[in-house]
């Protein structure tokens, strides 16, 4: 792989303490030493969380910032606040319950490198609903050796498929059109999960692609929450986004890649991978 500038990771800090650590732990073994990473805590950690937190940044290899807010203002609006703080800067939002498998993160940010295009990346993940994997639109149990999944996904073709909307386990956010589409909707929205799918589908609306990186792969124990009226906020501002997302669901148009990916997976050995591949 050609050398390619690594975007800033958001990280928003949630109340699950225990997935946090997880997430953590995988961020720190499978993203490059140096990697600029902000963790956004809208005063959602507790005590564990932030012991969880410090501790980590005492000993990571990246370049990490962990900001408190002293009141929160809701996750949405956090998240908002935190894109527009980095201008037009390329940038991924990971959930704090995600595990990145190796090499996830330089395979985001060569995917927008190889389409000018694509506005969004989003990789695959066994709860990621149409770009769920091994089955779509079902959560499945992660896969066993995140390394073998990441070596495998790393073969596949980069078709950069075109998705109904933007992933909200982990997505690269292009910052470019940023000036023109302007920030997250952090008002309209409870969760950041549905403030994202918004600020997707108006870059489709603008011409850009949201597209699956197939080369990268995270994993997840469930899909995204969102709050009580957020799909209800973006079924009447795009009454499209619902019956495309479901035809996409039945049509299946990942059904090849998804089977190809399982073949790789299979073929897989870890005794095989080259550390490099994941540097």
């Amino acid at each position: 792989m050609t050398e390619t500038a690594l975007p800033i990771v958001l990280l928003p800090i949630g109340t699950d303490d225990a997935a946090l650590d997880a997430c953590l732990a995988a961020l720190e073994q499978g993203t490059p030493a140096g990697t600029r990473v902000w963790l956004l805590d809208d005063a959602q950690a507790g005590p564990r969380g932030i012991a969880i937190i410090e501790r980590w940044l005492e000993s990571t290899r990246l370049q990490a910032e962990y900001t408190r807010r002293q009141r929160p203002v809701g996750e949405a609006a956090h998240l908002s606040e935190g894109v527009a703080a980095c201008g037009d800067m390329d940038i991924v939002v990971l959930a704090p319950d995600v595990r990145p498998a190796p090499g996830w993160l330089g395979q985001l940010a060569t995917c927008l490198q190889r389409d000018p295009t694509i506005g969004t990346a989003t990789p695959w993940s066994n709860a990621g609903e149409c770009v769920a994997w091994p089955r779509i639109g079902e959560v499945q149990p992660e896969p066993a050796e995140p390394r073998r999944i990441a070596a495998a996904a790393a073969q596949l073709p980069p078709l950069h498929h075109e998705l109904p909307t933007a992933g909200t386990h982990a997505v690269m956010l292009r910052g470019t059109p940023r000036t023109r589409i302007g920030k997250l909707d952090g008002e309209s929205f409870e969760s950041w999960a549905a403030a994202l799918t918004d600020y997707s589908l108006r870059l489709a609306a603008m011409g850009w692609r949201n597209a699956l990186c197939e080369n990268a792969f995270v994993a997840r124990d469930r899909e995204p929450w969102h709050g009580e009226e957020d799909l209800d906020v973006l079924a009447v501002r795009w009454p499209g986004y619902r019956p495309r997302l479901a035809q996409f669901l039945m049509d299946d148009p990942l059904h090849d890649t998804r089977l190809e990916l399982q073949r790789l997976y299979d073929e897989a050995a870890d005794d095989s991978l080259q550390d490099d591949l994941f540097g």
